[in-house]
């Protein structure tokens, strides 16, 4: 039911940054983690990073000191800040909220943005 909403892609040069972001139609306090996910052409989805109600954050090797993810609980609004960009971050970027019980709560996917590195 909840929807999930990503912005903020785009084209941006290598070093640079951006940030995305995923505006819930619910409250996230629903949720036990809230994630971005991406995929390059080709590839599988994989986890960028995560963070859950408690606000403890997990982050992929790839990403770990160059990729924060935060929360705004009074916009409903997760957000990704992406800094020192490589040009193998470019994929399609997915907002997920999962939370349990998963027959009521469960697993929610956003539509993506596209995040393309490039000189």
């Amino acid at each position: 039911q909840v929807q999930l909403v990503e912005s903020g892609g785009g084209l941006v040069q290598p070093g640079g940054s951006l940030r995305l972001s995923c505006a819930a139609s619910e409250s996230i306090f629903r949720f036990n983690v809230m994630a971005w996910y991406r995929q390059a052409p080709g590839k599988q989805r994989e986890l960028v990073a995560s963070i859950t109600s408690g606000s403890s954050t997990n982050y992929a090797d790839s990403v770990k000191g160059r990729f924060t993810i935060s929360r705004d609980n009074a916009k409903n609004t997760v957000y990704l800040q992406m800094n020192s960009l490589k040009p193998e971050d470019t994929a399609v970027y997915y907002c997920n909220a999962k939370g349990w019980p998963i027959a009521t709560i469960g697993e929610h996917w956003g539509q993506g943005t596209q995040v393309t590195v490039s000189s």
